[in-house]
């Protein structure tokens, strides 16, 4: 089953919101797993308001000595695993992602924490040389503004694609629901419209969001599977 892992060398780039709003995104449909790897556990801090979606479980005791045996464990039993991680280079980030079928990279618009994001990419790099495979990844430009595009978030975006690193056309707005989630420790269903502004224009932008993921999984999916029928055709002549 599949497992998404969320990195970040850099904190407050929406990490954190990301993992959580895509879990719960499916949460709605599926059993999801969320392995709260970052030491300071806040999707699991989350957890104590009593609000968790009944398809939601959260795992939060993993290490660098059994993040892989948490991830195969979750994924024996939930149809999606989404893995938080926690913002250096550690070896359980290395690990997780050595076992993710895709990672996603959440970075804000400027110069400096596109420079960090490429830290990141460097460690799913590492995992490709550990593992001998390719490990499927893309770029989420966070906390943007949904009205106003700047130069400088074009400008990054556009550095971004010119040298060949994927990024996701979806970008996470910056809107008062994502902190209100954890403000009132509430999944986004369970906000009230009337106490944070735009609730509906936030839903949908997360939904656009895990769509994207979706299909970008389909998309590695259905390559691996070309990938197989051509060694098997090869093989056989």
């Amino acid at each position: 089953m599949p497992t998404i892992a969320f990195v970040s060398p850099k904190g407050g780039v929406g990490k954190t919101t990301s993992a959580f709003l895509f879990a719960t995104a499916l949460a709605k449909i599926y059993e999801v797993t969320v392995i709260d790897a970052d030491p300071n556990h806040p999707i699991q801090t989350w957890a104590t308001g009593g609000n968790t979606p009944p398809r939601l479980t959260i795992v939060s005791d993993a290490n660098e000595d059994t993040i892989i045996e948490r991830i195969e464990d979750a994924a024996e039993k939930t149809p999606f695993v989404v893995v938080d991680l926690e913002g250096t280079a550690s070896k359980t980030v290395i690990y997780a992602i050595t076992q993710a079928d895709f990672v996603v990279i959440p970075t804000q618009g400027s110069q400096l924490d596109a420079n960090e994001a490429s830290r990141a990419i460097r460690v799913v790099m590492q995992s490709e040389k550990m593992t001998q495979k390719k490990k499927p990844y893309a770029v989420l430009l966070t906390r943007t503004s949904p009205s106003v595009r700047t130069r400088g978030l074009s400008h990054i975006q556009k550095g971004l694609v010119e040298a060949g690193i994927p990024v996701l056309q979806t970008e996470l707005n910056e809107r008062d629901a994502f902190k209100a989630v954890f403000a009132f420790r509430q999944t986004l269903d369970g906000l009230d419209p009337k106490e944070v502004p735009n609730l509906d224009k936030a839903k949908m932008n997360v939904l656009e969001f895990a769509e994207e993921v979706f299909q970008r999984l389909a998309a590695e999916e259905g390559g691996r599977k070309e990938d197989e029928e051509t060694s098997a055709v090869a093989g056989a002549a």
